[in-house]
């Protein structure tokens, strides 16, 4: 495997761009290939069975473009199609996941109580209940399904009184009370972590995945001695149906020239 080849990303969406922006400053010297799926988005709505397809696909897609990595940018794919992804195509690629590394930095912080907030297909997994009492049978995780915040972000409804009142409706949610730690367990969230952030006052700790993922993939690389020396070609965007706030959104994190292309894989039979 040649440590020259580029690293695939992807996610249903713009979330996974706050992960891909995390890997490209640490790892500035990686290419990039990056999939959103926003034909489909959100993925959190989708049944499993629907997730594990989309995942499937896009990631044969990654491999077919030389992809020595493929993270998957999505709580709700990590954890509906991670095994079954290892299961298909862990001899071709580096797989790592969102909520393995969230997970294991959530458990070396200080708290009384957690609280996370998701997609229902993360909540209603159950998988991160699981990992904390396996690592922890006393840690306390309060989980809260928050469905209409990809929608929301992916709209650019952010940083106005919809999201405002969206927010306070989530965070008050009972569940969440007394919390001093809580999981952005979805990679959309990032995207508004500053108006979580406002209210709560400074009270909770947030944390979300994104630079312990990209820790993780480099820790991997690493490992099997596949680090790359020096980017050859531009990071890679392609979509499954063109949306401007994806362009948009895009160009907020890469400051450079990025090429961006439609392609509609689902109506492709390779």
């Amino acid at each position: 495997m040649e440590a020259s080849r580029p690293i695939g990303v992807f996610d249903s969406g713009i979330g996974g761009l706050t992960v891909a922006s995390a890997i490209h400053r640490l790892l500035p010297e990686e290419r990039i290939i990056y999939f959103g799926d926003t034909a489909h988005l959100p993925y959190g709505e989708k049944s499993h069975d629907a997730i594990r397809y989309f995942s499937l696909r896009i990631s044969r897609f990654l491999l077919e473009r030389d992809c020595k990595a493929i993270v998957v940018a999505c709580n709700s794919a990590s954890t509906a199609a991670y095994d079954v992804l290892l299961e298909f195509f862990e001899d071709k690629a580096v797989f790592v996941n969102v909520v393995d590394p969230l997970v294991k930095a959530a458990l070396e912080v200080p708290h009384s109580k957690m609280g996370l907030i998701a997609t229902h297909a993360t909540v209603q997994s159950g998988v991160y209940e699981k990992l904390f009492s396996r690592a922890d049978p006393n840690a306390r995780l309060s989980c809260l399904a928050t469905p209409l915040l990809v929608p929301m972000i992916e709209e650019g409804f952010v940083h106005n009184d919809i999201s405002r009142s969206v927010l306070d409706t989530y965070l008050s949610d009972p569940s969440l009370k007394d919390i001093d730690v809580l999981l952005l367990a979805c990679t959309h969230y990032p995207l508004i972590r500053a108006e979580i952030e406002s209210q709560y006052g400074g009270t909770v700790r947030l944390l979300d995945a994104t630079e312990y993922t990209a820790r993780a993939l480099r820790n991997a690389l690493a490992e099997r001695n596949q680090l790359s020396a020096g980017k050859k070609e531009a990071d890679h965007f392609y979509v499954s149906d063109y949306s401007e706030n994806f362009a948009r959104t895009t160009r907020l994190f890469y400051t450079e020239n990025i090429v961006l292309e439609r392609c509609n894989i689902w109506n492709d039979p390779t």
